[in-house]
C-alpha cells in the first residue's frame, strides 16, 4: 500500500483548521469581554448604589487610575468619593441606561439622581480592565437641564 499526497486536502484540513482557531478566539474575546462589563456592572451597582466601597473595590486592580480632574487616584479616592455619597446623598441612584464593551473598555450610559425628585446628571463613564480588574476610569458628566432645545431625551 502506497500513500499518495493530496495537496488539495492538505489545504482543505489547513483551511479548517484555521478556522476553528479564529472561531475559538472570536468566542474567547467575547467571553472576555462579557466578564469584563458584568465587572463594571456589579462595581458600579455596589460602589455608586449600595455605596459598598470595599465590595466595589473587589473589582479593581491593582491601581486605580483616576481620569476625572476632580478625583483623586486609588482605593482611598474612591472610598472617599462613595464616602462623601453616602454622607451627603445617601438616596442617590445611578441608572444605567446601556453598556458597551470594546474589548478591555466597558463604556455606560447613566441616569444618576443624587437626590430624589431632581433631574439629575446624564454621565457616560468609561472604564479600563486589565486581566478582568478595574485600573483606570473616565467621566463625562451633563446636568439634565429643565427645558431643552429639542425634544429629544438625553437617554
Amino acid at each position: 500500500m502506497s500513500f499518495k499526497f493530496q495537496p488539495l486536502a492538505a489545504v482543505a484540513a489547513a483551511l479548517l483548521l484555521a478556522l476553528a482557531s479564529y472561531a475559538a478566539l472570536a468566542a474567547n474575546s467575547e467571553t472576555r469581554q462579557e466578564a469584563n462589563r458584568q465587572a463594571v456592572l456589579a462595581f458600579y451597582e455596589k460602589g455608586l448604589n449600595q455605596k459598598d466601597a470595599d465590595a466595589a473595590l473587589a473589582y479593581v486592580g491593582n491601581r486605580y487610575v483616576q481620569h476625572n480632574p476632580g478625583a483623586p487616584d486609588g482605593p482611598e479616592g474612591f472610598r472617599k468619593f462613595i464616602a462623601f455619597l453616602r454622607d451627603k446623598f445617601p438616596n442617590s441612584h445611578s441608572e444605567i441606561k446601556r453598556s458597551f464593551v470594546d474589548g478591555d473598555y466597558v463604556i455606560l450610559h447613566v441616569h444618576a439622581v443624587r437626590e430624589p425628585g431632581t433631574r439629575g446628571n446624564a454621565i457616560v463613564d468609561i472604564f479600563k480592565l486589565e486581566d478582568g480588574k478595574i485600573v483606570e476610569h473616565w467621566d463625562v458628566v451633563q446636568p439634565i437641564p429643565e427645558n431643552a432645545a429639542n425634544s429629544n431625551t438625553m437617554f
